[in-house]
């Protein structure tokens, strides 16, 4: 009966640590931002080159990269983005008009305009219009050049995928599995941090190492 009661207790201990560890990680370690320790220059000098948009800001960079339709990244933007901005943090969008895969459209028209006009003039204010359009599908490009038939602003866009791609094993070798938003950020002290937010419970990590 002694030796019963011994395995119970072994085993309600062992069921205990199993619950603690498993919430440690679900609630705490699953959300913590992946440091970027490889590759951390070439990692910079694809995004610093890409044509990102931004509101401007004093403090901590914060790159982003998304695409229009993306729910994860428009949450971001809702949620995140006043505090962040609040906080001064030099926000530094990259749009992204993804390409075409198995036969299925990524993108259109109006999205790779958009997009092609970001890169080459880099309005925020445009930014803003076309994330406030609601719909996405009722945004026309107004007044913007077409991308498609335009060698140059074809080029622009092809250059935004190109960054994607470059990312992807650069980000993997680092523990990082890039998705949308894919946001990359430098700590108070210095050091690169990323992280696939694709869900809020991500997003105070974020908030708290860059002081919003």
């Amino acid at each position: 009966m002694t030796r019963t009661r011994l395995w119970a207790s072994l085993i309600l201990i062992l069921v205990v640590v199993a619950g603690v560890a498993w919430a440690w990680w679900n609630f705490d370690l699953r959300w913590r931002p992946r440091v970027i320790a490889k590759d951390q220059a070439q990692i910079a000098r694809i995004l610093d080159t890409a044509r990102w948009v931004s509101p401007g800001g004093r403090g901590n960079r914060l790159y982003m990269v998304a695409y229009r339709d993306c729910p994860s990244c428009l949450r971001f933007e809702t949620l995140a983005f006043p505090k962040l901005r609040a906080a001064g943090v030099d926000l530094r969008v990259i749009m992204i008009a993804r390409a075409d895969t198995n036969g299925l459209i990524q993108s259109t028209p109006a999205e790779r305009a958009t997009v092609a006009e970001l890169w080459l003039n880099r309005d925020w204010r445009l930014f803003e219009r076309w994330m406030a359009a609601a719909p996405a599908e009722a945004w026309t490009a107004p007044g913007l050049a077409p991308a498609d038939g335009d060698v140059s602003r074809t080029a622009v866009i092809q250059a935004g995928r190109a960054a994607v791609e470059a990312l992807r094993p650069l980000l993997k070798a680092n523990g990082l599995e890039f998705a949308y938003p894919t946001l990359i950020w430098w700590t108070k002290a210095g050091v690169m941090h990323g992280c696939a937010c694709q869900d809020p419970r991500g997003y105070g990590p974020v908030e708290r190492e860059l002081g919003a």
